[in-house]
């Protein structure tokens, strides 16, 4: 199976080409916009008075667009730079007419550098401006060294190769949606959808019981849907045949948005009619959120899909996602049923199947593309109104989310950015994958999981709740220390209901009175079931840890030993530094100093005779008087 990055098709590195003939005057890049509209982009050396170094930026600049196949936004963005480093040199470089990247006089390594150093006082604090301004210059200058027949004179080898002396600047990141904001905007695309599919039924039915409005009239809608589905007629023919909107009959009018102007209400009308058969931008909102939704990937993935890039089987779909960012294709499979009676494929509530909803764009597009000849079918095709045709349109990154939004009168908690909508879905894998990164981040790197996603409000309250449960399991594990008995204690054990309001059997008690479990320190409940040890077997760590563990009972028979181990712990603790000591025996320290507070007097002093008399002493293991001396 292919691994991640291994798809590179439809992504071309950048290849420097033979060398161009000298080129005058204005430079301009022709590049086509998302719409599939051809724009062209220009830039005029003779407006500065570098004008040389101006034309040499602007040669590079052509042919990187050209082969980086850039749309406009990004040939605009390189052209800024240019126009900037430019407006530098004529303001501080002395005789900047002379200034070339093949010349040595001026040297233009300190005009680079110190541009590169201004340029985050001209952008807001934070900006990443500066870094991708610095970032352009440098690939233009460095596509310049590349070539043999292309001088790259001075000291600019050393700035290509060394560190851009810029940092990338700061993003204030988006957090998802709540699980409120999101399910009602998933609802509301829902609606929509239905909405749609519904309108564009009844638009094909009456299209396909009109005629020609030439014979049947320019008043039946039926006609004129007829004249635009069999492009019998273009735009400006229908709008210019209908009737005046004081003699157009209501069912034209309500084609029309409210408050439309009567001068332009039969443009309006024939907008109406095209929505009528066709999908428009708002449309393809809602569906590009439901998708979305369905499929937990990028807004751009979901976008750029075409029914190539879409493999129905009998219970699933294949999806293959490209990431330009990434220059990479990745697939990925989703379960759907058969496809079933119409019925059952709109339910009240949303049933996000990305497979059912892929078959009903292309099912709803297809007649478009097809009139178009446009092969593959794009997922997210569009009528765009074009006067005097209808023409197809990719989705309008102009018309926002924000604006759909607001067209349904819904408002959320943030910024309304449907990329949030992405972040919500990464946060239920997060949650549904129980934090493991590597499965989390299986449509990018482990680096951008942890740069773009993983600062979301839930993961940081569940990342909470877990840290907050493990301290809490190793506070009472360090807490929950011995069960001290007093002489009372000890006698009420044989009591009936004693025992198991500690936890013990009868067995057990009769144990413990006769000293079977004594380890030294304590008597233990289990000696084979330590918390410091693996189940069955004995405790590894007795007795230096037996006034830790919440298996000990310490009984009176045990003061002797109680003493001799605080006495041993206060040598450790002139032998050992303070910090040290507190993490290591701190906790010990403290339970036997509380056990030996239940003591009297007379009974401690019986005790340290006891210890004289040689009758009483502490079995320690060798590491507990060796391991510290190192």
């Amino acid at each position: 199976m292919p691994r991640r990055g291994h798809y590179t098709r439809d992504f071309p590195a950048p290849v420097p080409r033979p060398a161009a003939p000298a080129r005058v005057g204005v430079r301009e890049v022709s590049t086509v916009d998302g719409q599939g509209r051809p724009r062209t982009v220009t830039f005029d050396p003779a407006r500065f008075t570098c004008a040389k170094l101006a034309g040499e930026l602007a040669d590079e600049w052509v042919e990187l667009v050209d082969d980086a196949r850039y749309g406009p936004t990004s040939a605009t963005h390189y052209r800024q730079t240019i126009e900037a480093f430019c407006t530098h040199v004529d303001a501080t470089v002395p005789r900047p007419h002379l200034a070339s990247l093949a010349g040595t006089d001026p040297d233009l390594h300190h005009a680079v550098t110190e541009w590169v150093r201004l340029l985050p006082s001209r952008h807001r604090p934070g900006s990443r401006s500066p870094a991708w301004h610095a970032g352009r210059l440098r690939t233009l200058i460095g596509r310049r060294s590349l070539h043999s027949e292309r001088v790259v004179a001075g000291h600019l080898h050393g700035w290509l190769e060394g560190a851009l002396g810029l940092r990338r600047g700061e993003t204030t990141e988006l957090d998802e949606f709540s699980r409120t904001d999101r399910k009602k905007i998933v609802q509301a695309a829902w609606a929509a959808r239905l909405d749609v599919e519904r309108r564009l039924a009844r638009g094909w039915e009456l299209s396909a019981r009109g005629r020609d409005p030439r014979e049947g009239g320019w008043a039946e809608e039926a006609n004129l849907l007829w004249a635009i589905a069999h492009d019998a007629l273009n735009c400006t023919e229908i709008s210019k045949a209908l009737p005046s909107w004081r003699d157009m009959p209501p069912s034209l009018r309500q084609l029309a948005p409210a408050g439309t102007h009567p001068v332009a209400a039969k443009v309006a009308v024939v907008r109406g009619l095209v929505r009528q058969l066709f999908l428009h931008n708002s449309d393809l909102q809602a569906y590009r959120i439901l998708l979305m939704a369905a499929t937990g990937r990028a807004p751009e993935e979901v976008a750029a899909l075409t029914e190539h890039d879409i493999e129905f089987g009998s219970s699933s779909v294949t999806i293959d996602f490209s990431k330009g960012r990434a220059r990479a294709r990745m697939r990925q499979a989703f379960t759907t049923p058969a496809p079933t009676s119409p019925a059952l494929l709109h339910p009240a509530r949303p049933r996000l199947d990305a497979g059912e909803i892929c078959r009903r764009l292309l099912e709803l597009n297809r007649p478009l593309a097809e009139r178009f000849g446009i092969s593959p079918v794009p997922l997210f095709l569009r009528a765009a109104m074009f006067w005097p045709q209808v023409t197809p349109a990719r989705l309008d990154r102009t018309s926002t989310f924000a604006g759909w939004l607001q067209e349904r009168g819904l408002s959320v908690d943030g910024q309304p950015d449907i990329r949030r909508l992405r972040k919500s879905s990464k946060v239920e894998k997060a949650i549904t994958f129980k934090g493991r990164v590597s499965d989390i981040a299986d449509d990018h790197s482990v680096q951008t999981f942890h740069r773009h996603y993983a600062h979301g409000t839930t993961l940081k309250v569940i990342a909470g709740s877990v840290i907050t449960a493990a301290q809490t399991r190793w506070l009472d594990k360090a807490v929950a220390g011995p069960v001290v008995l007093g002489e009372e204690a000890e006698q009420s054990l044989s009591q009936p209901g004693s025992a198991a309001a500690l936890g013990l059997s009868e067995e057990e008690v009769e144990q413990l009175r006769t000293g079977q479990l004594d380890m030294g320190v304590s008597s233990c409940r289990d000696p084979f079931a330590s918390p410091y040890g693996r189940t069955g077997q004995l405790c590894p760590v007795a007795p230096t840890r037996c006034l830790e563990c919440r298996n000990a009972f310490v009984l009176p028979s045990n003061l002797p030993q109680l003493l001799l181990f605080s006495d041993h712990l206060e040598r450790l603790q002139l032998r050992l530094a303070p910090q040290l000591f507190h993490t290591l025996w701190g906790q010990s320290r403290v339970n036997v100093t509380e056990a030996l507070k239940a003591r009297t007097d007379a009974e401690i002093a019986h005790a340290r005779r006891q210890i004289a008399d040689g009758t009483a002493a502490l079995p320690l293991p060798l590491s507990a008087h060796v391991e510290f001396d190192a």
